[in-house]
């Protein structure tokens, strides 16, 4: 595992490489250890990866020794998460584009990243109107005494209130930022960004030291967006990163929840257009904890690895707790099992068929 979060690592920091290519290489060698030594012939294989990407690769991969990179990295940036990890964010794992690596500072909770807290998005306009703030106010103070966890981006407005009310009301916040995890911004939630490192988390899929960018801000609402079950649109104009988020939100099966406005409220048009779509209206506090109530909790995670593990019959189920996440070659589970080739065979093709394990070129298995 540790092996393979050096890899992560390495891997990120080659100039075109992102988390589509990433998700690639992984699904195509099994692990990104294995896709670090691949061949320009082999790399071909694979959707996206060019000449002129494939070139760059091996340019760039001559300069960068995975271990030494990690142990490096670590000196400025010590507390981090890679896909490799087992306390990276479960419901990040979901969608199409999770960081390949995700910073972060405070008290982490595990049974969060594990995707058994409940927790919700809220994100709006940096310039709402009193309305907005007020609504923001109550319905963050509504959601943390019933134990939900609140995130949103530090951002002004809406951002703002939304973390404040929660740390008044004693809850659990967390703020996906757009800067590296010690840089604040804007500065005068310094105070703020102080007290969520106390009630909470700050994360960020930039390293220390990362300025603000322009760029950055879209896309860490991705994030926010994949953290949690549902997304709160409080007030947004018709030009609005919040919508941003919310389309995020929609693409990734989350539920979106609006707070409806005045028609002669430009900061409500964005949020008019979202309910037109199909978005849920909030109608109050109670109206919303009796919608966010309805959605079926998540499986453990013992239940969501392991669904069928006790309707096993015993030669599969010595086959299964042969493989572990790391890739095993058909060999060495014959010789681990003590089995007959031919039933470890017969054994992993079941497996597979029941989606505990998967197979991986070169006659290597992994659980799954």
């Amino acid at each position: 595992m540790g092996e393979e979060r050096a890899f992560w690592l390495a891997w990120s920091q080659i100039s075109g490489i992102g988390p589509v290519l990433l998700g690639r290489l992984q699904q195509h060698f099994g692990t990104l250890a294995q896709a670090w030594e691949a061949k320009a012939n082999q790399l071909r294989q694979i959707e996206g990866f060019g000449n002129q990407m494939i070139k760059k690769v091996e340019q760039e991969r001559q300069q960068l020794h995975p271990e030494q990179l990690l142990a490096e990295h670590q000196q400025k940036n010590p507390h981090f998460w890679t896909p490799a990890d087992p306390d990276y964010p479960r419901l990040l794992l979901e969608i199409p584009t999770p960081p390949s690596v995700l910073y972060y500072q405070g008290k982490v909770q595990p049974e969060e990243n594990q995707g058994l807290a409940p927790m919700v998005g809220i994100v709006g306009t940096r310039e709402p109107s009193d309305y907005g703030r007020r609504w923001t106010h109550r319905i963050t103070t509504a959601l943390t005494k019933k134990g939900f966890t609140v995130v949103s981006g530090m951002a002004d407005g809406i951002d703002t209130e939304a973390h404040r009310a929660c740390i008044e009301a004693g809850g659990r916040t967390l703020a996906v930022l757009g800067t590296g995890v010690d840089v604040v911004y804007p500065l005068r939630n310094r105070t703020l960004y102080e007290q969520i490192q106390k009630q909470g988390v700050v994360l960020s899929e930039y390293p220390a030291g990362t300025p603000p960018d322009r760029v950055h801000f879209p896309r860490r609402n991705r994030i926010i967006a994949g953290l949690v079950r549902a997304v709160l649109v409080m007030e947004a104009p018709s030009k609005s990163g919040a919508l941003i988020t919310a389309n995020f939100a929609n693409e990734f099966c989350r539920d979106v929840y609006v707070l409806p406005g005045a028609l002669d409220n430009v900061r409500s048009h964005g949020c008019l257009g979202l309910l037109s779509r199909g978005a849920q209206v909030i109608l109050s506090e109670g109206h919303l904890l009796e919608m966010l109530g309805a959605m079926p909790p998540l499986d453990t995670v013992e239940q969501y690895r392991t669904p069928t593990m006790p309707f096993l019959e015993p030669e599969l189920l010595q086959v299964l707790e042969a493989l572990t996440s790391e890739p095993t070659g058909f060999d060495a589970i014959v010789q681990q099992t003590g089995l007959a080739a031919a039933s470890v065979s017969s054994a992993l093709l079941q497996l597979e068929l029941s989606g505990l394990v998967s197979q991986l070129p070169g006659m290597r298995y992994q659980r799954v």
